[in-house]
């Protein structure tokens, strides 16, 4: 693929070695692609490991640790990332907050938490991409958010993730009519079931009969799928969600 050479890509959410996140990174990389990464909670002796692999490519790579849940995330990541870096024509939407609920548990504040992180600093993050992209003078832009599949399917038991995620989706397609004459797509990713942190083994189990290929989604499988998105070749594709689930059968 003919990629974005020589730019800045900025990657949310990438705190641990099997996290999506990561492997967006390195494949991002792999296409000579400068890395600008978000972390939280991570180990910091791996974060230094991580960007010394990334700079062995001879590429740029740093990283900022900060809660997402800050209503002024996305100023402050891009503030860091062009004064440590470069302008970014890449932002990768990646981070996601998630955690157990239901009818019987939801509440405001878990409501909010998911709305923190999921909506608003994703949407930020969309919204001051595309007004500094216009001052940096660049032509082509590229934004790829992540979503887990809400338009296809229910998520029981996870009310405020299916709603704060799939609210991305309604964003994805209006922002991206509004941008289209800047240059810039806008696209949303749903990698179906992926084996990354969250999955156990009996996860694993009670899934893999779901997938016709034989085996359960990878990190690395969503990253191929967001570099494509990212390059070149992608240039007339803008408003889309597209679910890479690997056949995952539903229900």
């Amino acid at each position: 693929m003919t990629q974005l050479k020589n730019k800045t890509a900025i990657v949310t959410g990438a705190s641990n070695p099997r996290d999506i996140g990561t492997a967006i990174c390195r494949k991002l990389a792999s296409q000579g692609i400068n890395i600008f990464f978000t972390h939280w909670n991570a180990d910091i002796d791996w974060i230094v490991e991580f960007q010394q692999e990334i700079e062995n490519m001879g590429l740029h790579c740093d990283s900022l640790e900060i809660d997402l849940a800050n209503a002024h995330a996305a100023s402050v990541i891009f503030d860091t990332v062009e004064s440590k870096l470069d302008y970014p024509s890449i932002l990768v939407n990646n981070a996601a907050h998630s955690t157990i609920d239901g009818y019987k548990l939801l509440d405001a504040k878990t409501l909010d938490e998911h709305y923190a992180v999921n909506m608003r600093t994703t949407f930020l993050l969309c919204a001051e991409f595309a007004r500094r992209f216009s001052i940096y003078g660049l032509n082509a832009g590229r934004i790829i958010n992540m979503t887990s599949g809400q338009d296809i399917g229910p998520m029981a038991g996870e009310l405020a993730y299916a709603a704060t995620k799939g609210a991305i989706s309604a964003f994805t397609r209006s922002l991206s009519q509004e941008v289209a004459p800047l240059g810039i797509t806008v696209n949303a990713v749903n990698p179906g079931p992926t084996d990354s942190t969250w999955m156990t083994d009996e996860i694993r189990k009670n899934l893999l009969p779901k997938f016709p290929m034989g085996r359960i989604g990878l990190p690395e499988d969503v990253a191929s799928t967001i570099a494509f998105l990212a390059s070149d070749e992608a240039k007339w594709i803008t408003g889309q969600i597209i679910h890479s689930e690997g056949g995952f059968i539903r229900g």
